[in-house]
Parts: C-alpha cells; sequence; structure tokens
C-alpha cells in the first residue's frame, strides 16, 4: 500500500486512536500533549502528528473545515487502521445555559449538512460511540471542566448561523434556529454528522468533543482564549488515554 493521497500517510503512520481537530495548527498543538510525537505528514489541509499515550501509538490529524473534508479524513484513516475516532473542535451554543468556554460532548447530530448524503439516506442517525463519550465526560470532570452532554447539529454553511439576517434566507434560517433551540439541540458545529455517520458505516468507534467559542446568531466569533482550547486538549488526550487503557484491560 502506498500513501494515501490525501493524507499522505504511508501504513504504519498513524495510530488506531486519532484526534480529529479540524484546524492544522490545532494538530500541532495536541501534539504537545502526546508522547514523542513527530510531525507525519502535512498535506493540504491534513496535518497529521503521531506519538504515544500509555505507551500505545495515537496520532492527531486535521480534517480542514466542513463535511466533504472530514470524510476524506475518515475514510483514508479507516484505510490506515484506525478504529477509535475523537474529534477535537469548536461550536456555536444554541442553548441560554451554554456559555463561552463550555464543552460539548455529543451524543449524536442533526444531519443538517450533506456530506453523508451520498453514503445512506437521511434518515440514517448520527450517534456517537458510547464508552468514548463516557471517557469524554469524565475526563471533563477530572480537569474541572464543565461539559454538557446531548444532541447537537451539523451544517455545510457557518454565515447563516452566525449572522441570519447578514443573508438572503435569513427569516428561514431565523426560523429553523428557533426550531432547533426549541428540540434541545446543545450547539452547531460543521464536521461532527458526517464523522459520526462514516465511522459508524465503516465499523469504527468515534465521538466529538467540542468547546463552545459563541452563541448562534451572536454574529462574528470572537478572540479565543488560548487557556480555554488548551483545556479543550488536555480533556481529549486524557479522554482517548482513559478508553485506551480500559481497552487494553479488556484484553
Amino acid at each position: 500500500m502506498t500513501r494515501k493521497y490525501h493524507l499522505a500517510l504511508a501504513p504504519g503512520e498513524a495510530g488506531g486512536y486519532v484526534l480529529l481537530p479540524g484546524d492544522p495548527a490545532r494538530s500541532a498543538l495536541l501534539a504537545q500533549h502526546l508522547e514523542g510525537a513527530r510531525e507525519m505528514a502535512f498535506n493540504r489541509e491534513f496535518r497529521t502528528f503521531s506519538g504515544r499515550v500509555s505507551g500505545t501509538l495515537v496520532s492527531a490529524c486535521s480534517t480542514g473545515v466542513g463535511g466533504p473534508s472530514a470524510a476524506i479524513a475518515v475514510e483514508e484513516l479507516a484505510q490506515l487502521g484506525a478504529h477509535t475516532l475523537l474529534r477535537v473542535g469548536t461550536c456555536g451554543g444554541a442553548q441560554p445555559g451554554l456559555e463561552v468556554g463550555d464543552l460539548v460532548v455529543a451524543t449524536g447530530a442533526v444531519r443538517s449538512e450533506a456530506t453523508p448524503n451520498a453514503y445512506v439516506p437521511l434518515s440514517y442517525p448520527a450517534l456517537a460511540d458510547h464508552a468514548l463519550v463516557a471517557a469524554c465526560l469524565e475526563a471533563a470532570a477530572a480537569a474541572g471542566a464543565r461539559a454538557h452532554a446531548g444532541v447537537i447539529r451539523s451544517v455545510d454553511a457557518l454565515q447563516p448561523d452566525l449572522d441570519p439576517d447578514s443573508v438572503p434566507l435569513a427569516r428561514e434560517r431565523e426560523a429553523e434556529l428557533e426550531v432547533w433551540r426549541r428540540a434541545g439541540v446543545l450547539a452547531s458545529d460543521m464536521e461532527s454528522a458526517t464523522i459520526l455517520v462514516l465511522a459508524s458505516l465503516r465499523g469504527l468507534r468515534a465521538a466529538s468533543l467540542l468547546l463552545c467559542v459563541n452563541q448562534l446568531g451572536a454574529g462574528e466569533i470572537g478572540v479565543l482564549d488560548p487557556a480555554l482550547q488548551e483545556r479543550l486538549l488536555v480533556v481529549a488526550v486524557d479522554a482517548l488515554r482513559r478508553l485506551l487503557e480500559r481497552d487494553r484491560a479488556a484484553r
């Protein structure tokens, strides 16, 4: 098997456990929390570092923005032997009790994006792996981070969620946001539903751990406090550590 076309990774260069930030720069930050991490490839929006957590090979691979590139990352990682995926990203809060700096652990996602529609009908659910969700919540509690677990929503376009009045379909977008608020959807992002659906189809475990960076409809996203992002990274790596140690014990 040769190097993957998009990820530019060869067999053996990625771990079975993979952290999936959207931003390539966040891959480098995650690598600081891995033992002996090395950059394995940086091609297009896909930047991958591999190191070890509790002696097990773990990778951080950026997916870029949105479902199409996230789907490519999932597919090629699966072909390289990945079996556990944790998205490590950001979101906009949809509920009044969700504050900037809070963490959101998705138990499932509303499929308001289109990428998985090329694979399965819209009625196919985007669900997270229960064990990985539990590990994320335990890691958040250990870090003293306020975390919310529940259904989120994934979209293709960012601006209509940030500032509905700025788009021609303002009335429709505002009504849609209100529907999901009333339905109890916690937050919106752009990649989780695609990752969860494709992971399920490929027989992988996946979950999504998100940092709330704004409220939907609030307009432009502000400058993110580096300490908040650092806490997100610490929780993500600790969640994988907890899961892989349980996996090891089970074997």
